[in-house]
């Protein structure tokens, strides 16, 4: 009979198994509840940094425009750790891709759901537990950098005005300075005739925004919502391939002066949340139609 023994041996200098070591489980939650806080400072140093200048604000739009599902947190944190990161996943994942992480490349830190938990009120919360990740530029992958694909100027204003919460017509009677305007009395927007399709676009997405803002309960402001909606459109614009030279974000330390690090997540949610909602009919639009492309019988 064969003898396998030599197999299970351990080579000298190789450590022990995990099971024959001793486990301090106090100092193992211990280094877990530091990392916790420390990221979560990370989270806060980064919003208040957002909140202080115009420069930083627009970095943080642009990370959120790439990473357009994660949080607002989470765009703070790669904001804060990886800007110009462009797609990023967690070591085993880069590996069931077989792709593999360079040596002496550390990662950075989001935060991902983890179990929930008893509030003392009786509600349920959910903990949010610290996940290493790497970008693709830590990666060994020698592949060029993907060159993004935008619909064409008709299908992306088509796609913006698919599924719209308000209908959206010409008008001739808009001021000279004004594009587009939503009217929350008439509940529909208004948009100027023969416009570029650029113009087109960010018009009619900063008054989609401020369509999708009105939750028509009588409380909608225009003016409360002005920054929010012109925000929302560049992530949009962003996001789809549209000219963004045109936006400036000067103002953005006066809309967010004084606000608590909770209170800018606060508004940068609701930002991120007007986009997304728009982003998602548009998507919907689009998918439908390679879907039907792609149905086409071949000629």
């Amino acid at each position: 009979m064969s003898n396998f023994d030599d197999l299970f041996q351990q080579e000298q200098g190789q450590a022990a198994p995990i099971s024959d070591q001793s486990f301090d489980k106090e100092a193992w939650a211990q280094k877990k509840q530091e990392q916790r806080e420390a990221v979560y400072a990370l989270i806060d140093e980064a919003a208040t940094a957002v909140a202080r200048g115009g420069d930083t604000f627009q970095k943080y739009l642009n990370v959120q425009s790439r990473f357009d599902r994660y949080s607002v947190s989470n765009a703070l944190l790669i904001l804060a750790q990886k800007p110009e990161a462009t797609r990023i996943a967690d070591f085993d994942t880069w590996k069931e891709q077989g792709v593999y992480i360079r040596k002496k490349e550390s990662g950075f830190y989001i935060i991902e759901p983890g179990e929930e938990y008893q509030r003392q009120d009786g509600s349920t919360g959910i903990s949010y537990n610290p996940k290493r990740m790497f970008d693709i530029s830590q990666t060994g992958n020698n592949r060029k950098r993907e060159t993004p694909v935008y619909p064409d100027e008709r299908t992306r204003i088509k796609a913006l005005l698919a599924y719209a919460p308000v209908p959206v017509r010409i008008s001739e009677a808009l001021p000279s300075d004004v594009n587009a305007l939503y009217r929350p009395d008439k509940r529909e927007i208004q948009i100027r005739r023969g416009m570029e399709a650029g113009d087109i676009f960010r018009a009619l997405a900063q008054e989609l925004a401020q369509a999708e803002m009105d939750k028509g309960d009588g409380s909608y402001n225009r003016s409360e919502h002005g920054f929010h909606a012109y925000c929302a459109s560049y992530l949009l614009c962003k996001q789809y391939g549209v000219d963004t030279s045109g936006y400036r974000f000067d103002r953005a330390p006066d809309m967010l002066e004084g606000m608590e690090p909770q209170e800018i997540r606060a508004e940068l949610t609701t930002i991120k949340e007007a986009a997304g909602e728009i982003s998602g009919r548009m998507n919907r639009m689009l998918n439908q139609q390679r879907q039907q492309k792609r149905q086409e019988p071949e000629r």
